[in-house]
């Protein structure tokens, strides 16, 4: 029971980091503070789930291996790189 109730928090984690570097991406873009402040916010925030939900994770169960890896080198989230490595591996 407890591995389904980490995954979808990491799922979501992931969902929003990427939302939050595309917001970054954005305010970079067009010069606004407000999108890169919230962005980093989201970024930040979607740090700390993935971290919460990740602490019991075993990666001999869960996570999606190389397609989370390449994943977190797409969007630059070293957690979700390191996340896929670990349970590719295994």
């Amino acid at each position: 029971m407890s591995s389904n109730q980490n995954a979808p928090g990491l799922v979501s984690g992931h969902a929003q980091y990427v939302k939050g570097a595309a917001e970054e991406t954005i305010g970079s873009v067009t010069g606004s503070e407000a999108w890169k402040s919230s962005g980093a916010q989201d970024k930040s925030q979607a740090v700390d789930a993935m971290k919460s939900a990740g602490q019991n994770r075993d990666p001999n169960t869960q996570g999606f291996g190389g397609i989370e890896q390449k994943a977190g080198s797409l969007v630059g989230c070293e957690g979700m790189e390191k996340e896929g490595a670990a349970s590719k591996t295994q």
